[in-house]
């Protein structure tokens, strides 16, 4: 395989990655739409690294207009192998403080006003989620940690909600009795598209407050929660610097399989695949749909 391409998607307060050579914003086109803005180009180390500010810079969309099909799918034209995405989040733990940073291990998807996938009539698939984020990255990720001065929990749920309100209190009651460990509004269907997209990819959750069913909530202010997001964002650029190289230099498949993510997911019969839904699919998809056999239903 080729050399690593290091994708991030930076949340709310992250619209840029410092410390990027030979930097280069420029729009990548999809046959899913417009990306949430331009994409950064450049290196870290000589090691490629493109960069999404997934609101927009400016943070211009809320979460229910961000075009994630559209953001994955440039991401996979771009070559991207790896992608680290990172996400401010309401904690629903006592025990995870504002400041916190949280290696993801699963999700639970509230959403319910946005296009989860981009196969569909013409050509089906289903791909498992059973286990949504690649453990090599989340290893990468904690061992840079301690270097930048961050201690790392690992194996956090995510609850994603459909925003762009925050929970009511019943909801958020209801959340921490499924033993979720975090809320937010912006990593699905981002993960399900990485994984049809067939890249390794990973969530740092990074907490600014308590959720509305903590009792200092009420004292909670927004200049409070601006000021987690800015020192989170500080934090996450510094750890991101130190995770990169611990990325770099994979010349084999990654083992936790997120590359063929798709094998057995088409059900579509070849004959009956429709050329413009196929046209589309070509970059996440072409490696099973554009194989000999035709993909796995004959």
């Amino acid at each position: 395989m080729a050399g690593p391409v290091i994708g991030i998607i930076g949340g709310s307060g992250l619209y840029e990655i410092d410390g990027l050579d030979q930097v280069e914003w420029r729009r990548v086109e999809s046959p899913f739409g417009r990306t949430s803005d331009e994409f950064c180009f450049g290196t870290l180390d000589t090691q490629p690294v493109v960069f999404v500010p997934r609101h927009g810079r400016g943070h211009v969309l809320p979460p229910s207009e961000i075009n994630f099909r559209a953001n994955i799918d440039a991401l996979k034209r771009c070559g991207v192998s790896d992608i680290i995405s990172l996400s401010a989040v309401g904690s629903l733990r006592e025990d995870l403080a504002p400041g916190d940073f949280v290696v993801i291990e699963q999700f639970i998807d509230r959403t319910f006003a946005r296009a989860k996938s981009f196969f569909g009539a013409g050509c089906v698939a289903h791909i498992s989620m059973a286990h949504p984020v690649c453990r090599r990255i989340g290893d990468a990720l904690v061992a840079a940690g301690s270097p930048a001065g961050l201690a790392l929990k690992r194996g956090g749920t995510y609850l994603v909600m459909e925003g762009p309100q925050f929970s009511s209190l019943a909801e958020s009651e209801l959340y921490r009795s499924w033993n979720c460990d975090v809320i937010g509004m912006t990593n699905m269907p981002e993960a399900k598209l990485a994984r049809e997209a067939e890249i390794c990819y990973a969530t740092l959750a990074m907490v600014t407050d308590y959720d509305c069913w903590h009792p200092g909530h009420d004292a909670v202010t927004v200049d409070m929660v601006v000021g987690f997001l800015r020192a989170n964002a500080q934090k996450a650029k510094a750890l991101i610097k130190r995770t990169i190289p611990l990325l770099s230099g994979r010349t084999r498949p990654c083992p936790e399989g997120c590359e063929h993510a798709l094998d057995h997911a088409v059900i579509t019969a070849p004959g009956h695949r429709d050329p413009d839904m196929l046209a589309r699919l070509r970059a996440v998809a072409g490696r099973v749909l554009e194989r000999p056999e035709g993909g796995d239903v004959t």
